[in-house]
């Protein structure tokens, strides 16, 4: 295993040594000029004081970018008056606003924990699109207590399947802001490192695409730079293809080392039965290690990233959920090795599936498997964005360690918003078993709204005998996208999947399909005069068919009906025309199945948010109506409490019930989430998470503390306890709690 794993750090350096070479030359042959509807940033002249007040006449050096109201009325005049500047010196962009009010008593400031982005809050930030590429950005954001919010935003905003945050908020990096209130105004300085930024220079230019925002809450305003109109979707504010290119002349990153190990300690303590399954018998593991995750910025444009004993102990649970599907849940990843520019690892597959799923890494069967090591290359050389990975597991149980590998390359043709690229994953098993899977993508603008999206992938397994000049091992789609709200709204797409389509690397629901789905719709946006923000109507066609004997295995015709209000309030209305073909009977809980058959049933989905801007809003959402061969009745209830800028209060409930009356069948859940913050500072804070599950009979707490107190710096105090809800009439007698466990740990960066 050592042998491999030295093999791939030579094989990664040679990568990069390659692509230095190729960077350099590229950058000798390739002439840049500013074009006139580019932006010119001026380095800074003068001294500037980083204490949170905008008063240096070093800042006022530069023009101040006007900001235009995106909603809710497009480019109408802005309720507050907002200035904003920005330069750079040697190491950092600055960002300097003053954000004026006539009243101050109108600013509102609900939250002080890192990355706790509160829709009932005043904030302010940019948007780096830093390589200038029309589909990834960095955002910056903070708010008048002075918190940290930085995320990341993939597919130029866009939502695919059913993942509709297209914001990764696990991503951190290293760069300051501080904030004042005065009687007027909240002043903001952010100073971010160009260290911490990727970004090309060809001819010492460096072009990056910008986004600026500011969220006034008491009248539920958003303000952008540049202009963006609403008819380009809810997620227009925040679009990379939308922002506007800034132009910085001579800007040379350091290319420091991060050096960060770890250290872990603490306990856990179990209850198995015993083999006569006579008693449950205590068991207790204490756990001492530690770990070291290692980042290397190679230059501007290439990071490198090592890590050994990766350990995730800081994430937080998975929240706990009623799967009344037939297909396996998809859950998010949550670890930060797996954040720094995860977008370039994303060949989406459409419903949540992926070529590359990083869960897969690390976790077998929803538990821990040891990460011995890993390496990571990801950045963009002239035109092309690339990333490699590979990353070793250790033995789990009755599984093998495995070694994992990715490769994925995209180029940017025809114009700035159309790519084209391929993809290679590896699962390779010690015990022998491998599987590959590779594909090519494009995606093209086609007009201004219109986007074309084709792709076609194979697998290879060692373990599946099938014909690689054939479909079997193959996925093929193509799809046209158009990304507008306003008018005509449409997107239709056609999949085939293959019956030996198995990317082990991946995540896949099902194979040996064909896959049709279509939007058809109109939406409005009445205009200035109107309490309402926007209004749709559409009609959405989703079907999957079985390749072996050409029947449906799903189909759904959703009429769609939505109101958004410029409050915030949103209501949203589906009739489901559903139509399913089961093949094998499948359990949903204890002695309640679905059988084997045909289906055609209808229900009603209805939705209600109320506006986030208020202290207290809420969600609840409504599913009612047929179901296979009897009716479900389900609610989710989800109220958010912003106390104060210390003290959050969140809820979730949802009740289900499923009631097969011809087969006397029938089953109820109940699911609770409470989750309590108190954020003593920007930070310091500690946050508790209660879930209670009935149908599987299960309690969770989890407490965690977090003291950040810089960036690369961090200590945990984690403890977890999941207990039995029900503990009456099992014999043997069940313990207290199934595991209980306490978990410390401190992270330190070393910047070299």
């Amino acid at each position: 295993m050592k042998k491999i794993f030295l093999k791939t750090i030579l094989c990664v350096s040679a990568m990069l040594f390659s692509l230095m070479i190729q960077a350099k030359n590229e950058t000798q042959i390739n002439p840049v000029k500013v074009e006139d509807e580019e932006v010119l940033i001026n380095p800074l002249n003068g001294e500037i004081e980083f204490d949170g007040m905008v008063t240096e006449a070093a800042w006022r050096l530069n023009e101040s970018f006007n900001l235009y109201s995106h909603f809710p009325v497009f480019n109408s005049p802005t309720a507050e008056e907002s200035q904003v500047f920005i330069t750079f010196d040697e190491n950092y962009l600055w960002i300097g606003a003053i954000l004026h009010y006539n009243d101050i008593s109108n600013l509102v400031s609900t939250s002080k924990k890192r990355d706790e982005e509160s829709g009932n809050s005043d904030a302010f930030g940019i948007l780096l699109d830093s390589y200038n590429d029309n589909e990834n950005a960095l955002g910056f954001f903070t708010m008048p207590s002075g918190l940290k919010i930085d995320y990341t935003v993939t597919n130029d905003a866009q939502p695919t399947g059913r993942r509709m945050e297209t914001r990764n908020f696990t991503w951190n990096s290293f760069w300051d802001v501080k904030t004042t209130v005065s009687k007027d105004s909240w002043q903001v300085e952010m100073r971010i490192p160009f260290s911490s930024l990727r970004f090309q220079s060809i001819n010492d230019i460096t072009k990056m695409g910008l986004l600026i925002n500011r969220t006034i809450s008491y009248c539920n305003e958003i303000d952008t730079y540049p202009a963006i109109d609403t008819k380009h979707g809810r997620s227009a504010f925040i679009r990379p293809s939308l922002g506007k290119t800034i132009v910085l002349k001579n800007v040379h990153s350091r290319n420091p080392i991060y050096i960060s190990p770890y250290a872990i300690g603490g306990t856990t303590r179990t209850y198995e039965l015993n083999e006569p399954e006579t008693k449950y018998i205590k068991d207790d593991a204490p756990e001492l290690t530690g770990g070291l995750d290692v980042k290397y910025n190679v230059n501007n444009n290439l990071t490198l990233d090592f890590t050994v004993n990766t350990d995730f102990a800081q994430v937080e649970a998975d929240d706990e959920q009623l799967n009344l599907t037939r297909y396996s849940l998809y859950l998010p990843e949550k670890r930060l090795f797996f954040q720094e520019r995860a977008g370039i690892f994303s060949y989406d597959l459409g419903s949540s599936q992926n070529l590359f799923y990083s869960r897969n890494i690390g976790i077998v069967d929803d538990e821990p498997a040891k990460i011995l090591g890993g390496a990571r290359l990801v950045g963009r050389v002239g035109k092309w964005d690339m990333g490699f990975l590979d990353m070793n597991t250790q033995k789990a149980g009755e599984y093998s360690a495995e070694n994992f590998g990715v490769a994925r390359i995209r180029k940017q043709v025809i114009n700035e918003n159309s790519y084209v690229g391929g993809m290679l994953t590896s699962r390779i098993g010690y015990d022998g078993t491998t599987n590959f899977a590779y594909g090519v993508d494009g995606i093209f603008k086609v007009s201004e709204f219109d986007y074309l999206d084709v792709k076609l992938a194979q697998t290879e397994d060692n373990q599946i005998r099938s014909n690689s000049l054939s479909l079997d091992p193959t996925y093929l789609s193509v799809g046209l996208e158009h990304r507008s709200q306003q008018g005509i709204v449409y997107r239709g797409k056609y999949a085939y999947w293959g019956k030996d389509f198995e990317p082990d690397a991946g995540f896949v629901l099902l194979n040996s399909i064909h896959e049709a789905n279509a939007t058809l719709g109109y939406g409005w946006y009445p205009g200035e005069n109107s309490k309402l923000y926007s209004i749709y109507a559409g009609v959405d066609y989703e079907m999957t068919s079985r390749l072996e004997d050409g029947k449906i295995e799903s189909m759904q015709i959703n009429p769609e009906f939505s109101l958004s209000f410029k409050s915030g309030l949103m209501i949203f209305t589906s009739l489901i025309n559903q139509r399913e073909g089961v093949l094998e009977e499948y359990e949903l809980a204890d002695n309640v199945d679905i059988l084997a058959g045909d289906y055609s049933f209808y229900s009603f989905r209805g939705m209600i948010s109320t506006p986030r801007t208020k202290r207290i809003y809420t969600r609840l959402t409504v599913n009612t109506g047929e179901y296979y061969d009897g009716n479900r009745f389900s609610v989710i209830f989800a109220p958010n409490f912003n106390i104060s800028s210390s003290i959050q209060l969140s809820a979730t409930y949802q009740y289900a019930k499923v009631d097969f009356a011809s087969r006397d069948q029938s089953f109820t859940n109940n699911i609770a989430r409470l989750k309590g913050t108190y954020m003593f500072n920007t930070k310091l804070s500690a946050s508790a998470y209660v879930q209670v599950n009935e149908l599987d009979n299960i309690f969770l707490t989890n407490f965690r503390l977090r003291y950040n107190p810089r960036d690369g710096n961090d200590f945990y105090v984690v403890l977890n306890d999941l207990r039995d809800l029900d503990k009456d009439g099992y014999i043997p007698e069940l313990p207290i709690y199934q595991s209980r466990s306490i978990l410390l740990k401190y992270t330190h960066t070393f910047i070299l």
